[in-house]
C-alpha cells in the first residue's frame, strides 16, 4: 500500500531537513510531498538537495506566493490521487506532530476499519504542550463551538494530523473545498462525516505547542458515491 505524507511549507528551513530525515528513518515506506509556497528562506532548495538522497521517496510541488494551508493540501490531495497513493497524510513541518505517530494513524485505517484517522488533542489522554493559555482557550473554545453548530461527532475538528484513505478523497469534491486556513480542516472532516465514512479521533495526540487517540469505528457504511453537494 502506497503512503504519502503531505507537508505544506513556508519558511521552514530550520525544520524541513530534520522532519524529512525523521520520517525516512522510520523505514516504513512513507513517501513525502512538500508543497512549498515560494518560501523566500530557501526551503525548496533544501528539499531539492535532499531529493538526491531520497529518490522516488521525496517530491516537491512549488507554488508562487503564500496561497494558504487549505489550497496547499488540496493541491497535494490531487497530486496523491493522480499518482495512485492509497493513504494520504496531513502533517506539519515543525515537529508539532511526531513522525513516529504516522504509523498509528495508518494502522487505525488498515487494522481498525477507519476510513480516516484524526490525531486529537481534546480527548482523554490528549494534551497540548507549550501553548500560552489564551491560545489554548481559543483552540478549545473553537472546537467546542464547531461541534455545537455542526453536530459533528469529532473531538478535534481543527486537528491537522490526519490519515485519509484514498476512497475518502475520491468521494469529496475537492474543488468545492474553498477554505484557506483552519476552516479547511473543519470542512474536510464535516464533508467526510456527512458522506458516512468511518473515522477514528479517539487517538491520543501530544502536540508540542500537542497524545493521540482513535475514534472507535461505529458501524459499516456503503462506499459513498462521488458527490457534488456542497456542505460548506
Amino acid at each position: 500500500m502506497r503512503k504519502l505524507v503531505i507537508i505544506p511549507t513556508y519558511n521552514e528551513k530550520e525544520n524541513i531537513a530534520n522532519i524529512l530525515n525523521a520520517i525516512f528513518s522510520l523505514q516504513l515506506h512513507y513517501h513525502v510531498l512538500i508543497v512549498d509556497d515560494g518560501s523566500p528562506d530557501g526551503t525548496a532548495s533544501i528539499v531539492k538537495n535532499l531529493m538526491v538522497q531520497f529518490p522516488e521517496q521525496l517530491f516537491i510541488e512549488e507554488r508562487t506566493g503564500k496561497l494558504g494551508l487549505g489550497t496547499a493540501y488540496i493541491h497535494g490531495f490531487k497530486w496523491a490521487l493522480q499518482n495512485n497513493y492509497d493513504y494520504i497524510f496531513e502533517m506539519d513541518a515543525d515537529f508539532s506532530h511526531n513522525p513516529k505517530d504516522l504509523e498509528r494513524l495508518f494502522l487505525a485505517c488498515t487494522n481498525e476499519g477507519a476510513d480516516l484517522a484524526v490525531g486529537s488533542r481534546y480527548v482523554k489522554g490528549g494534551k497540548v504542550l507549550n501553548w500560552p493559555i489564551d491560545r489554548h482557550i481559543y483552540s478549545r473554545g473553537g472546537s467546542l463551538y464547531t461541534r455545537i453548530i455542526t453536530w459533528m461527532p469529532i473531538n478535534d475538528p481543527t486537528a491537522g494530523f490526519i490519515c485519509y484513505s484514498r476512497k475518502v478523497l475520491e468521494a469529496i469534491n475537492l474543488d468545492q473545498i474553498n477554505f484557506i486556513g483552519y476552516a479547511f480542516q473543519i470542512a474536510m472532516k464535516f464533508t467526510a462525516w456527512k458522506l458516512g465514512f468511518k473515522r477514528r479521533d479517539d487517538w491520543r495526540f501530544e502536540n508540542t505547542m500537542a497524545k493521540f487517540i482513535w475514534l472507535v469505528p461505529e458501524k459499516s457504511f456503503e462506499q459513498p458515491k462521488q458527490t457534488n453537494k456542497r456542505f460548506f
